[in-house]
């Protein structure tokens, strides 16, 4: 049987090799954990390589995802659909191993980490799924939902942001089953730490309220065993094992520096690594009996048919339960979904009150939420404001997990990560809330979500000057654009009660892709539609208004501008001017219609196009066309009541119809 060095020494060699045919990538991180990596997965890592997708598998994480190599050698290793060419192929075009994880790629990777702390913040929205679904299904004698997760990082997570922001919260919800795997080997890009990162980390993590295990040697493998079976024993606190490496182990010249953090060794330092390590055997080539020490899939599917048999018991005791759990890891709606969502647009229809879409979207949850258990909200410190805590919401405690709203507090990255880890672990439909100005705090979890495609939803209230006293610093200016330029991004800005409601439908039947939710603070007016007219809102830009044959100009507008536009048609038409007046809720979605819809909505042969919106005019000439114009805001705003700010900057019903006359006076010119 090979010793545990000879097997972490497997995940060595692969790493180094892998780099060197690259010419690129990071061997120092894998090299360093190996051998943390070798304990964790052989002793204590339950999964099963033949099914990946297993409900109550152990999830792992590396948040320091530049050492991506220790990753895939893991998982190539163990047995999961990764064979030795995708190994060969690192950082290749098309391949399934890329520089980073990336989720959807290979087999086993739970997430995509790169930005650094981020898997880490995700790692804790994971663990956060795990602690509310086990309170919400697990029975006596029946723990269907009880596995760890488990997260790797470095020196750069830590001086990250995000990791306070995480870790904070984490210690909070007392997140047990979270253990976190720090890699302590004091080198980064730059070089050695100490000119720039002296925390104690230990004792910034007991502040935590985290259960802290500290000076472990990373590469003696007794003392890593008894650091995760010390871990693993605290149920209360998330654990972080703080571990001594070095990186680039077993490399004898680059080790300990950072000439081995981001570059491939050199063909004479690998050869020199294989003699330091006493690796004899040819690049990419893994012998037999070390395969074998490696190999989970046997053990693996023994841990999971142990778990099926005992979900077949409590199927027996607890049917409805067992259905539902079925029903919510397997991401299906419930059966009367249709008709849920189509009684609350009958409802704002029917209603068709004015009223902010802030209030709307709440309105919506309020509905939504009773025939949704796996919906989950949260704010970071806006929940009266965003409107996301819906009617007999049940707060997430460390105490009283059973819930299905999470007080995140003022930490708008990490909640953003951590909706995306809530959403990835499975079992919920995760939303939560902000300014959206405040997006910005959150931009790169927000491009990671939908570089994922997971259906993360993220509420974004007070979109526009339309805050009003709180001037420029909260006044949304250049976010609308900002997103919807986000490839597979979806945003949605709703300019009534019923338009609101399609929005929410759509982001929640919407699971390959995150949503946005740009919503207003001021109250906006009903627009009266008919049912045809309705049904198109899910098309992101429909007619809401038309004048009788070929309009001689078309108004767009979205959130609390179509107002404007219905207001300003009034009048143009009152002039003999034949008026359409679009609403484009979502120009993301109606950019995926056919192009039939598309002309349908904007014909071709009417180039008099005023687009109107209280945000920057970059995008909207892809609807205008050359010949149009919009009516936007290319600077900040100002602070003083909304309806003086509106006006100050020329969101005014003359406006629009200046422009609109303005547009055709130039066509005919």
């Amino acid at each position: 049987m090979p010793s545990r060095r000879e097997l972490a020494n497997a995940i060595r060699a692969l790493s180094m090799d892998a780099v060197q045919k690259a010419n690129s990538g990071h061997p120092g991180a894998p090299m360093g954990m190996a051998d943390i990596a070798e304990v964790l997965w052989n002793d204590f890592f339950r999964h099963n390589p033949l099914n990946p997708k297993w409900e109550d598998r152990d999830r792992f994480v590396m948040s320091n995802g530049h050492g991506s190599m220790l990753v895939y050698s893991l998982l190539h290793l163990s047995g999961y659909e990764l064979p030795m060419e995708e190994i060969r192929n690192f950082r290749q075009l098309h391949s399934m191993t890329p520089g980073h994880p990336e989720y959807g790629y290979a087999p086993g990777v739970e997430t995509t980490t790169g930005p650094l702390g981020q898997g880490l913040a995700n790692a804790v929205g994971m663990a956060l799924a795990e602690k509310v679904l086990a309170a919400r299904f697990n029975q006596p004698g029946f723990d269907i939902v009880d596995h760890f997760t488990y997260v790797f990082m470095g020196d750069g997570c830590l001086m990250e942001g995000i990791s306070h922001e995480a870790c904070s919260l984490a210690g909070t919800m007392g997140l047990g089953k979270l253990i976190a795997f720090y890699d302590d080997n004091g080198i980064s890009i730059d070089g050695e730490v100490d000119g720039w990162f002296t925390d104690d980390t230990p004792r910034r993590f007991e502040a935590y309220g985290w259960h802290v295990v500290r000076d472990v040697d990373g590469h003696d493998a007794e003392a890593v065993r008894a650091a995760i079976e010390q871990a693993r024993a605290e149920s209360d606190k998330p654990s972080i094992i703080c571990c001594k490496t070095v990186i680039g182990f077993g490399s004898p010249n680059k080790k300990g520096t950072a000439g081995v953090h981001g570059a491939a060794l050199g063909e004479d330092e690998v050869a020199a690594a294989r003699q330091e390590l006493g690796w004899e055997h040819p690049p990419f080539e893994v012998p037999d009996a070390i395969r074998g020490g490696w190999d989970a899939r046997a053990r693996g599917q023994e841990v999971e048919d142990s778990w099926r048999a005992l979900f077949e018991n409590y199927r027996q005791e607890h049917p409805a339960l067992a259905a539902e759990f079925q029903r919510r890891m397997n991401a299906e709606l419930p059966g009367d979904w249709e008709a849920v969502a189509g009684e609350l647009l009958t409802a704002m229809d029917r209603d068709g009150e004015k009223m902010a879409t802030r209030k709307a979207s709440g309105k919506s949850l309020d509905s939504l939420a009773q025939a949704l258990p796996e919906l989950i909200g949260g704010s970071a410190d806006l929940s009266g404001s965003n409107n996301t805590q819906f009617k007999d919401a049940r707060t997430v405690t460390a105490a009283d997990p059973d819930g299905n709203y999470i007080y995140y507090g003022v930490r708008e990255f990490a909640m953003s990560a951590m909706v995306s880890g809530l959403a990835l672990h499975g079992g919920f439909i995760p939303y939560a809330g902000t300014f959206l100005t405040f997006s910005d705090y959150a931009r790169n979890a927000v491009r990671m979500a939908a570089l994922m495609k997971v259906g993360s939803i993220f509420v974004y209230t007070h979109d526009s000057i339309g805050l009003g006293e709180d001037g420029p610093t909260h006044q949304s200016v250049e976010h609308l654009a900002s997103l919807r330029i986000i490839p597979d991004m979806t945003v949605w800005r709703p300019c009534d009660t019923v338009e609101t409601a399609v929005a929410w439908q759509d982001a929640i039947e919407r699971r390959n892709g995150p949503t946005c939710l740009a919503l207003s603070r001021q109250g906006l007016p009903f627009q009266a539609r008919d049912g045809e007219t309705i049904g198109n809102i899910r098309r992101g830009a429909y007619v809401l208004s038309d004048s009788d044959g070929k309009p001689d100009v078309i108004l767009i507008g979205t959130g609390s501008e179509v107002a404007l536009c219905t207001e300003a048609a009034k009048g143009l038409r009152e002039e003999g001017l034949k008026v359409r007046v679009v609403s484009m809720p979502s120009s993301c979605v109606f950019k995926r219609q056919d192009a039939a819809y598309r002309k349908s909505v904007l014909p071709p042969d009417v180039a008099a196009r005023v687009a109107v919106e209280a945000g920057v005019s970059d995008g909207w000439q892809r609807w205008t066309g050359d010949a149009g114009a919009v009516v936007g805001l290319d600077q900040f705003g100002e602070s003083a009541p909304a309806e003086d700010v509106f006006k100050h900057f020329g969101f005014t019903v003359t406006r629009v119809m200046d422009t609109a006359r303005d547009v055709l006076k130039n066509l005919d010119s």
